[in-house]
């Protein structure tokens, strides 16, 4: 079994030309939903590992990051950090069973957005008190560090972030990782077209600022137009909403995400069909699918 790697300070920056794999391994939203109907694109809730030659970064902590853990503990590789978009129970739930926490010999740091002053080490010993889980806190073995990053950047051994604060219920956060010329953009809560967040006169078009020229938009897409109405002000948005998003901020791609847990898999194949035959009628340049759960997405130079 190849050992995992502590990250240093002194790691090398990355060559421009060093692979860049991503992959899926939860991308259902509220509550997993496992089941033959929903094995095609996953019933797991929302987890995202962006690989950069040996490097291994993680993106939110649903229930998908149990799988995730048992990969790295069977396949090694540097990794340290996992970056949160925000603390929803369907963000971090999978957080205590992730089994590299119960290694002495693993140091890992989780950044998040901090909420109501409320710091990221509480809101994580917090789900795991005697009232939500059986183990506590202060059993995990792994030496763990935490900090704050609402609306800023993030250098991390040749892996440039930005964040952009989104419209949904609590401080929420999208990032934008960067490394050379190649762009992902990881939205999995947001409501584009939603009233009422509080955030600063402009938002949309520093949205597409951010997302501008991405080659892969992963965007929360959980209602079809049709639902939308009685789901008002709940936090997501439509497959719609997100086509027009990336057209308007020329995405090469986007991935549908957030699936509804009551989606069976031929329904959410049904929709993204219809959605992208709309799309291509009228022109749309941009290439979309749904998220899915267990395939790797490998990331050429420009």
């Amino acid at each position: 079994m190849q050992p995992l790697t502590e990250a240093t300070s002194q790691a090398p920056a990355r060559d421009a030309n060093v692979p860049v794999i991503l992959r899926f391994w939860g991308t259902r939203g509220s509550i997993p939903s496992p089941g033959p109907l929903t094995a095609r694109y996953g019933g797991n809730t929302t987890c995202f590992e962006v690989r950069v030659g040996d490097r291994r970064v993680i993106f939110d902590a649903g229930s998908g990051i149990r799988q995730l853990g048992l990969d790295l503990l069977s396949r090694g590789g540097i990794y340290q950090h996992i970056f949160l978009t925000h603390f929803h129970w369907d963000h971090i739930q999978g957080f205590p069973f992730f089994p590299p926490l119960y290694r002495p010999d693993i140091e890992l740091m989780i950044v998040g957005p901090k909420q109501n002053n409320i710091d990221v080490r509480s809101l994580f010993a917090g789900q795991m008190g005697p009232i939500y889980f059986p183990v506590p806190f202060s059993a995990v073995a792994a030496k763990m560090s935490f900090d704050h990053l609402n609306e800023g950047t993030w250098d991390l051994d040749g892996i440039h972030l930005r964040t952009l604060r989104v419209r949904h219920p609590s401080w929420v956060i999208g990032y934008r990782i960067e490394v050379g010329s190649r762009v992902v953009c990881f939205l999995p809560d947001d409501e584009v077209d939603g009233e009422g967040y509080d955030v600063a006169p402009g938002w949309r078009e520093r949205l597409l600022d951010f997302i501008r020229g991405a080659d892969l938009l992963v965007h929360d897409s959980m209602y079809t137009d049709e639902e939308y109405p009685s789901r008002l002000g709940w936090g997501h948005s439509t497959f719609n909403q997100s086509v027009r998003l990336a057209e308007e901020g020329e995405v090469k791609r986007l991935l549908f995400f957030h699936h509804d847990p009551e989606r069976t898999d031929a329904a959410l194949e049904g929709i993204v069909n219809r959605v992208r035959d709309e799309a291509l009628a009228r022109g749309s340049a941009v290439s979309m699918d749904a998220a899915a759960e267990g395939f790797d997405f490998s990331l050429e130079e420009n």
